[in-house]
């Protein structure tokens, strides 16, 4: 009833609004337009990750060189933290902790889920818009605000928060502890406070467009496996964040009111602190109760975006569409408790222990599924080797090597040895963050037509993905040895510990490696923002794809259709169908007579 109101409602009003002309503001800040606010997360996404790529290469060349000196550090923090170009150690911890932040909340969260579920849950599902286009404006704001404050905590005298991405007390909660955790950790406080807020307005938005606003047809069973995953990943910030919001105000109240949630029998140089009864383990519990339905929030919408473009790109029907569909149920409702294998040091039951041992590896399941389902998806396909779909398969590649090594860490006899070392760093970020990074990089390449009515530079596209691809093997597969080799995470040199010589020519193999990655970044952001302005023009449906998006006209139009909306017939994976003239058919195509939809 509600989708068939909607589309009543839609469209009577659909084409008379874009016919007058729009001021620079009501188009770019006040915009309540899906596709225009998509783009907004995806520049404000970009220039992000430029912030957090800087930072990481800053830190790099420390481990790498420790305690030489180097212009470029000089250049981005001046004489204060980087004296003759060396690296202050304060300013080392604040680089790793606002590089992990960045990366996972402001790049991974918002600029991927934030573009690509604004852009596509209206096209995909024939909607005119968002349920509420006003809270879709506020929820950009809000994570532009987010991302201001960040970046604001970079300048303030203490330098940023210090304490590490996952701000573990009780560096994050006394302000005298370190010089991060001072105003800098306060901003960190208010700018993920604001961010959470962002994701929760965006989250329901996206929840209800998907319930209520799909048009006639587009029943749940034939949406792309990309509207489930962000719908699942809506489901689950919607579930997950407010713990993180809840845990951040107790931080807060420890910071500033004098409560002991998470702190107890502390002595800063010597004095005793008048606090009692907390435990940080509580802190731990909270922040990796949402933390570990991140890494899902992360990644589902880049394996839903792989789904659509190997598919497309195979010219085949999705394999197992049902069991896709399945799988993305199941890590959602596992990815809430599995927690706990964070925390297998704590000093955790032995017994609760091995419970988290059995529901983590209980999850690999569905994500087996997942690879497996690509992999026979690609198996005798008539592929187009696309930037996307390189970089679609890269994750496919990315997403088996990091989740293998997360069966070592699942279990907790192998994970005591190897916790907070180098290897947990390489395993996260092959799974969690190169994985969720190519799935961001194809959906650009994908839906770029759909964007900006332009074409990216496809030659590009092929140098960007395999010098990325090489590189990102390059910095994270040498990092399990340093792990294996027990060199901890987040230390600042390892040259004052004899027993970490070995590590020292890997350290420089792995920045070497960052550093040419880097420089592959900058062909993308040429290649991208170039192609936005003087790009060549698309044609109104350049992969040949089944999808309702590509039925929508080039120049974008308030209401996406000119006329009435589309009706849906058939799922959306009708590729290379047996007695078709085309390998594709469009969902608005209908059945013939004694065809089966599939």
């Amino acid at each position: 009833m509600g989708a068939t109101t909607a589309h009543a409602h839609a469209a009577g009003h659909g084409h008379e609004a874009h016919h007058h002309e729009e001021s620079f503001i009501s188009k770019y800040v006040f915009s309540h337009d899906h596709k225009m606010i998509s783009k907004q997360f995806l520049v404000t996404a970009i220039v992000m990750a430029w912030v957090a790529v800087i930072m990481s290469l800053l830190f790099r060349l420390q481990l790498a060189w420790p305690g030489e000196g180097f212009a470029f550090s000089s250049f981005f923090l001046g004489e204060k933290w980087a004296p003759g170009g060396v690296l202050d150690p304060n300013m080392y911890l604040a680089l790793v902790t606002i590089h992990g932040t960045i990366m996972v909340f402001f790049v991974l969260t918002g600029g991927l889920s934030g573009t690509f579920a604004n852009l596509l849950i209206p096209l995909q599902l024939g909607a005119r818009d968002m349920a509420s286009g006003f809270i879709n404006m506020l929820s950009y704001w809000f994570f532009f605000l987010s991302s201001v404050v960040m970046l604001a905590s970079l300048f303030v005298e203490g330098g940023p928060a210090s304490s590490g991405w996952t701000v573990y007390p009780p560096l994050s909660a006394l302000p005298k502890a370190i010089p991060g955790s001072g105003a800098g950790m306060t901003l960190w406080l208010v700018s993920m406070t604001l961010f959470i807020a962002s994701s929760l307005m965006g989250g329901l938005n996206y929840v209800v467009t998907v319930l209520n606003l799909r048009t006639k047809g587009m029943k749940m069973t034939r949406m792309p496996l990309t509207m489930w995953a962000l719908f699942l990943t809506a489901v689950l910030g919607i579930l997950s964040f407010p713990v993180l919001l809840s845990a951040a105000l107790l931080l807060l109240l420890d910071r500033s009111m004098g409560t002991s949630f998470y702190l107890s029998d502390i002595h800063i140089a010597g004095e005793a602190l008048d606090h009692s009864g907390g435990s940080p383990v509580l802190f731990q519990h909270l922040f990796w109760f949402l933390g570990h339905p991140e890494v899902y929030i992360v990644l589902l919408p880049a394996l839903g975006i792989t789904s659509e473009i190997i598919s497309t790109n195979a010219r085949k029907p999705i394999f197992g569409y049902r069991a896709m569909i399945g799988s993305i149920l199941a890590i959602g409702f596992l990815s809430f408790i599995v927690w706990g294998h964070h925390m297998f040091i704590t000093g955790m039951n032995p017994f609760l222990g091995s419970v988290f041992v059995f529901t983590t590896l209980l999850i690999a399941i569905p994500s087996a599924v997942k690879v497996f389902n690509y992999i026979t998806t690609l198996w005798r396909g008539n592929i187009v080797m696309t930037p996307a779909m390189l970089f679609s398969i890269g994750l496919v590649a990315t997403f088996i090597a990091g989740g293998l090594t997360g069966i070592i860490l699942a279990d907790s006899a192998l994970d005591i040895n190897v916790h907070d070392t180098y290897f947990v760093v390489a395993h996260f970020h092959i799974v969690m963050g190169m994985s969720a990074i190519f799935g961001m990089f194809a959906g650009i390449y994908h839906w770029f037509p759909k964007m900006y009515g332009k074409m990216m530079n496809t030659k590009m596209g092929y140098a960007h993905f395999w010098i990325t691809f090489v590189c990102a093997f390059g910095v994270f597969f040498p990092m399990h040895f340093i792990g294996l080799a027990g060199a901890p995470r987040r230390y600042y040199s390892y040259s004052e510990f004899p027993m970490f010589d070995g590590v020292v020519d890997l350290n420089v193999l792995v920045t070497i490696f960052a550093i040419i990655g880097a420089l592959a970044q900058v062909i993308f952001t040429y290649n991208f923002f170039y192609s936005v302005f003087r790009g060549p023009k698309a044609v109104q449906n350049p992969w040949k794809s089944n999808t309702l998006e590509w039925t929508t006209p080039v120049e974008h139009i308030h209401g996406n259709w000119p006329g009435p909306l589309p009706v849906v017939h058939r799922w959306p994976y009708d590729y290379s169908k047996p007695g078709k003239a085309e390998d594709w058919v469009s969902q608005i195509t209908p059945l013939e007579h004694g065809e089966e939809e599939h």
